[in-house]
């Protein structure tokens, strides 16, 4: 019955793991420039003496959907869209760099401009800081434009380049904190050909039907788990009165 048993166990730890997957998609499915995570499930074989004949189920997000969420115009300045496959690079909490699509950008009190995460965003040297201005512009390219207080409204100054990247031909990886990285370490080069559109913001791509109907066929699925536990339960005793020899 052991083998039912482990069959039982590994289908409710992949129950388990999906739901929090398709959950964490769901509450991210109004976040800005969100990619929804993907899931998979591969075998962990219990190792021992003798023939390997037991294996659990191991569920572990594994990817991202990088399809383009939609995009809708806000008209704030400080609002990115990136366009194509183009990602923004910004200082994670460890210190490295690290990219996203969140293009909700603000600007602190200190004027670093960090996005809606409250991540540093990177330009071509570094974090971004700005000096007080009496407006400011984001070009097509990234270059960020303004005019300083009390300045000439017709000779606006560059101040830096937000650093736009394309994963194209590198590898990268979505970690716990939302953010990607180069898989194995380093930093992508600056695109020069990456795009933003300026005064709109990507939505999340998270379906939220498919999402709840994800979520709906976990719950039977640890629903049937569970009454197959139940089983190789009633079938363990019912063998055991079997094998009880009469009094």
């Amino acid at each position: 019955m052991d083998r039912l048993a482990y069959a039982s166990m590994s289908g409710m730890r992949t129950a388990m793991a999906r739901q929090a997957a398709t959950a964490n998609n769901l509450a991210n499915a109004n976040t800005v420039g969100f990619r929804a995570d993907i899931a998979t499930a591969s075998a962990l074989w219990a190792m021992g003496t003798g023939l390997n004949s037991r294996a659990l189920s191991s569920e572990e997000v594994v990817a991202a959907d990088m399809r383009g969420g939609a995009i809708s115009e806000t008209g704030r300045t400080l609002d990115v869209a990136l366009q194509d496959d183009a990602m923004l690079a910004v200082q994670a909490e460890d210190g490295e760099e690290a990219y996203t699509r969140r293009g909700d950008l603000k600007i602190t009190e200190t004027g670093l401009l960090i996005n809606g995460d409250g991540t540093p965003v990177l330009g071509e040297g570094g974090p971004i800081t700005l000096p007080p201005h009496d407006s400011l512009t984001i070009d097509a390219q990234g270059m960020i434009s303004i005019v300083p207080e009390g300045g000439d409204p017709k000779t606006p100054q560059e101040i830096d380049r937000l650093k736009l990247a394309s994963p194209a031909g590198s590898r990268i990886v979505k970690g716990m904190d939302g953010l990607f990285r180069v898989r194995g370490g380093g930093a992508l080069p600056a695109d020069p050909d990456a795009r933003l559109v300026s005064g709109a913001l990507e939505g999340s791509n998270v379906n939220t039907s498919q999402a709840l109907v994800e979520m709906i066929e976990a719950s039977r699925a640890w629903e049937t788990q569970v009454k197959m536990l139940a089983t190789a339960k009633d079938i363990d005793t019912d063998a055991a009165q079997l094998m009880r020899l009469p009094d």
